[in-house]
């Protein structure tokens, strides 16, 4: 008959395969150095609470995280900072939106203040239906005026920023339009061109 070799594993061969592993002071020492945990305890070591234990603390540091974005957003506003501005405002696209809508004379940062000269205007003439239709009208026409100058101004801004980035992102021509009716000195992010300044 033909002996087969036995499949028993002989502690000796296997010991002398797993080489040692240094101890503190240098030697080599033999096995691990170290007990083999029980999975009980490996369990209890990898398991990570769900919640916080103290959920007030957590939640003063999160809030205090959220200022602390807060504060370096509104200064990055008023510098210009455009690593720390908010996702609206990032990015090349918006930067050069933002800079030739205030290096234009734009009539709809005049809309507000006229718009209350008019009505003030509308309460002194009081009874007086002709003067008060009058303002009315020239009123509206302002308006008119201006919304189509916000459409002059979205078409200049599709033209230039498809000529220089090779497509308009979505919502940026109205980024740029709602811009253009606030108040020069009012605008977050902060104008950094003068009048007729125009991005190249």
């Amino acid at each position: 008959p033909v002996a087969f070799p036995s499949r028993k594993k002989d502690p000796a061969a296997d010991a002398a395969a797993v080489p040692p592993l240094p101890s503190a002071d240098g030697a080599t020492a033999s096995g691990k150095g170290r007990p083999t945990p029980r999975r009980r305890e490996a369990e209890a070591a990898r398991r990570r609470p769900l919640v916080p234990e103290d959920r007030k603390a957590a939640a003063k540091a999160q809030r205090a995280a959220m200022r602390a974005q807060r504060d370096r957003e509104y200064q990055a506003m008023l510098t210009g900072d455009e690593a720390n501005l908010p996702a609206r405002d990032r990015g090349k696209v918006r930067r050069y939106v933002r800079d030739y809508v205030d290096a234009r004379w734009n009539l709809g940062e005049f809309f507000l203040p006229f718009s209350l000269v008019m009505v003030f205007a509308i309460l002194v003439t009081g009874n007086d239906a002709v003067a008060s239709l009058i303002t009315l009208a020239v009123l509206y026409l302002v308006v008119l005026v201006t919304v189509v100058d916000g459409f002059i101004l979205s078409r200049i801004l599709r033209r230039r920023v498809e000529a220089k980035f090779g497509e308009v992102p979505r919502g940026t021509l109205m980024y740029g339009v709602v811009r253009a009716f606030q108040i020069r000195r009012s605008r977050l992010p902060r104008a950094q061109v003068k009048r007729g300044q125009y991005p190249s």
